[in-house]
């Protein structure tokens, strides 16, 4: 299964975002990684540089590759819509990402890595494609025989869903249920998608 496996504080520090979740080297060296860090003159950033850096910056979030990542978009060009609005909405409805949102996971990777070792279930049947999309009304919980694991019950224990109100949680199931596809503005990430709309279309 192919997924970046490098440095994630360096790409952090690289778009200078906690984009992978709480970073104490992020919080030391704020600014990005080179051999002369923080002293190095950078040349200014060309319009291109600027597509690049925010399309590289949503795959990175989302945990996608180059293929995945233009897969998703050419369905989002196909679809009604604003083009980069529906983008970032496809990218929260993969399975892995409602795991992580709903609080089973402490992180995308690691919600990744829980679907694709069939700890997930979806409408009652386990599923094992992090990239599975997710429908409204479908209902994803965890398996039966998983519920005891320490990493699910140490994430749900510290999650705090009240501010996706597009996901509805029952605790006593361990489940939770995709209510509807959120609206941009719902959407916490900071990804400026009309930039990488301009980048496809060169």
């Amino acid at each position: 299964m192919a997924r970046y496996t490098g440095p994630k504080s360096k790409i952090a520090r690289k778009f200078g975002e906690p984009i992978y979740g709480t970073d104490k080297y992020l919080d030391k060296k704020n600014y990005p990684p080179g051999q002369h860090g923080i002293d190095k003159k950078r040349a200014k950033t060309s319009e291109y540089g600027t597509q690049l850096k925010e399309k590289q910056k949503a795959k990175y979030t989302y945990g996608l590759l180059e293929r995945q990542f233009s897969n998703l978009f050419t369905k989002a060009q196909k679809s009604k819509g604003v083009t980069g609005e529906v983008l970032i909405q496809l990218l929260e409805c993969r399975l892995d990402n409602v795991v992580y949102r709903l609080g089973i996971a402490p992180s995308r990777p690691a919600a990744r890595q829980l679907v694709s070792h069939r700890h997930i279930v979806v409408n009652g049947k386990v599923l094992g494609i992090p990239s599975y999309h997710v429908k409204v009304g479908d209902i994803i919980g965890v398996r039966e025989r998983s519920k005891a694991l320490e990493v699910i019950t140490n994430s749900l224990q510290g999650a705090n869903r009240s501010r996706f109100n597009w996901l509805e949680w029952d605790n006593a199931s361990l489940s939770g249920k995709f209510m509807s596809v959120p609206a941009r503005e719902d959407i916490p990430e900071n990804i400026k998608e009309q930039l990488i709309v301009e980048l496809y279309s060169k």
